[in-house]
């Protein structure tokens, strides 16, 4: 059987001393796509932050990208991080360089040398997202939704085994956003695994797929309601 991208077992999410999730269970498989809903504070974004290392998994058993969340040292999460693309709400990039230069920059932090590689690399992602033209503009010349595809293009730059997508359509007007779901929706067909908070229902039933909710301190699956 094929080991999980993403597992968790009877997991309880702190944030710092605070209980917010208990006993969680989830099992993401390579190439799934699942939506994480639930009110603000309900604590999907300490689960998020737990899931990339910024949380420590205090109790239960956790693992993303073969890495043991319970035993992670400090010194391993920029490892963890290579295994799996974080897409922000607020996109997060750096206002100071353009496009390509961002790109750049995750790369050489990962560790790529090669000055060919990195800029077949750039372009292929940015191909991905359908924004090479724009490859040498500045970050703060673009729009929220071309600065989101930006976002998206930075977290499959090493090809991760899981795409953490943190309400991504957060900041954006429902065109914008739909547009971005659509690209993510590709991105998913293309065989990568995605786990994506959102607010945004519209996209939930537009795009169906398998959805759980965090609410009261709980995490369950949420039975999608099948248009007849």
């Amino acid at each position: 059987m094929e080991k999980a991208v993403l597992y968790l077992e009877n997991a309880d999410i702190y944030q710092r001393d605070n209980l917010v999730l208990s006993n969680v269970n989830l099992t993401i498989n390579k190439g799934d796509f699942c939506y994480l809903i639930g009110k603000t504070g309900s604590g999907k974004s300490s689960l998020m932050k737990t899931l990339y290392g910024d949380l420590k998994l205090q109790k239960g058993i956790g693992s993303v990208a073969s890495f043991d969340l319970t035993k992670i040292k400090e010194k391993d999460i920029p490892f963890l991080r290579r295994k799996i693309g974080i897409v922000f709400q607020d996109f997060k990039l750096l206002s100071d360089r353009n496009v390509f230069a961002n790109l750049e920059f995750v790369l050489k932090a990962t560790g790529w040398k090669d000055k060919t590689k990195i800029t077949a690399k750039i372009e292929e992602v940015l191909d991905k997202v359908g924004m090479k033209p724009k490859a040498y503009k500045n970050t703060f010349e673009l729009s929220g939704g071309e600065q989101q595809r930006i976002a998206i293009a930075r977290a499959l730059l090493n090809d991760p085994e899981l795409i953490l997508a943190d309400e991504p359509t957060g900041n954006l007007d429902p065109r914008t956003s739909l547009e971005v779901m659509e690209l993510l929706n590709n991105i998913h067909k293309s065989g990568k695994t995605i786990l994506m908070a959102t607010h945004d229902y519209q996209l939930i039933v537009k795009y169906k797929q398998k959805t759980i909710k965090c609410e009261g301190g709980e995490l369950f699956e949420v039975a999608q309601k099948v248009n007849a």
